[in-house]
């Protein structure tokens, strides 16, 4: 026990500091404070002298004092949230993207009441901040982008939107096999794939042989994600044998699906001209997609960077998206596009209608044809040993 002679310890000086704050008396409050952080300074209490300097309306020494708990602890949500309100507070320029800043720290779970209000504070300002500074860059580069492609257009206006951190850098992250040096796009540009046309002109004939197998009595309608219980699921646990999401087959895993495919002459005979990559146990694969109303597909990667995914929209309700990446779009009716599945993505059919698809795997345009022979070879070994292992 502290004698008179000597000093109170922090802690007892910053019990006495709650105490007096607790009364309203902010002044002695602080004064305790002060005392107990010169014979101990620590983050917390430095952040509660913050507290009591701005509720004081001394708000730069609040900043002083918030900024010394931020050099102990430079990544502490409270701390950062602080920071940016009491910038707010001065009419401080950085406000918004001090509440970016802090934004980014944001725990996992509920927070108190008093942080989730601040919390909604802090992504309103970082919100209009973000699209205060991509205008200015977009006026910036107005003059460049003026006389652009579309395509570099397109690249610009990311570059742009990434800089500002309206969107982030999404890279290829598939699940097994990884070629390297291959171009990564979220949407591959059509200029690719001279064969978009002639799938997207034949929409209907394609909606017919899907309307025809779909009513067929032998056709095989299964659950578009099929794992053994006792495999680890990981990305797809809420839709593992779930009929929401469910396939008609065509191909599958390089095995033609003859219970379908005999239903759809037309579909199979122009896929068949298409460049799809031919292995053993693996590709090609091709599958009519039916998403059940109100069904969400969550965020995930495919098994392989050499492949890239078609999609032909067959039947489309509103309220039907789909993102890759950074990038989200509407399906639209017979109008088809190209994008790596490798790059995370997901899925939302948010009306009450049923929606179908038809996917299809294609060669990524980057392998020559020596790669793709490397990449048949060492694919149909891993499959086998798959098969073996079974």
């Amino acid at each position: 026990m502290a004698t008179p002679s000597e000093p109170l310890p922090a802690a007892a000086l910053a019990q006495q500091a709650d105490a007096a704050a607790a009364r309203g008396d902010l002044r002695s409050a602080r004064a305790l404070l002060e005392r107990a952080i010169s014979v101990q300074p620590d983050m917390q209490s430095w952040l509660k002298l913050g507290s009591l300097c701005a509720a004081q309306g001394d708000v730069e020494h609040a900043l002083a004092a918030v900024n010394r708990a931020l050099a102990l602890a430079p990544l502490d949500f409270t701390a950062l949230l602080s920071k940016a309100s009491l910038l707010e507070r001065m009419g401080h320029p950085g406000a918004g993207e001090a509440y970016g800043r802090a934004l980014a720290q944001k725990p996992r779970g509920p927070l108190a009441p008093p942080l989730e209000r601040a919390l909604a504070r802090a992504e309103q300002v970082s919100a209009a901040y973000v699209d205060s500074h991509d205008q200015q860059l977009a006026d910036v580069l107005s003059g460049v982008t003026a006389g652009a492609t579309a395509g570099e257009q397109q690249h610009i206006a990311r570059f742009r939107t990434n800089a500002v951190r309206k969107t982030r850098v999404f890279h290829s992250e598939p699940s097994h096999f990884h070629f390297p040096g291959l171009v990564e796009h979220e949407f591959h540009d059509r200029s690719l794939f001279p064969w978009l046309g002639e799938l997207e002109a034949a929409t209907d004939v394609i909606a017919a042989e899907f309307a025809a197998v779909a009513a067929a009595e032998k056709a095989e309608l299964v659950p578009y994600i099929r794992y053994p219980d006792h495999e680890p699921l990981m990305q797809w646990a809420g839709l593992n044998n779930n009929r929401d999401w469910t396939a008609i087959h065509l191909w599958q895993y390089g095995r033609r699906i003859e219970a379908n495919a005999r239903h759809c002459p037309h579909t199979m005979e122009l896929l068949a001209r298409l460049p799809q990559p031919r292995i053993g146990g693996c590709s090609p694969n091709a599958v009519f997609s039916m998403l059940a109303p109100g069904t969400l597909i969550p965020p995930h990667t495919g098994v392989s960077n050499t492949r890239l995914l078609c999609h032909l929209p067959l039947i489309v309700p509103e309220g039907c998206w789909f993102r890759v990446g950074a990038q989200t779009r509407l399906w639209e009716r017979g109008k088809a596009f190209v994008f790596d599945d490798t790059i995370e993505h997901e899925a939302a059919n948010t009306s009450g209608e049923l929606r179908v698809v038809l996917i299809f795997d294609v060669w990524h345009p980057g392998l020559s044809q020596t790669e793709r022979e490397a990449v048949r070879l060492l694919m149909e070994a891993e499959a086998q040993g798959d098969a073996l292992a079974l």
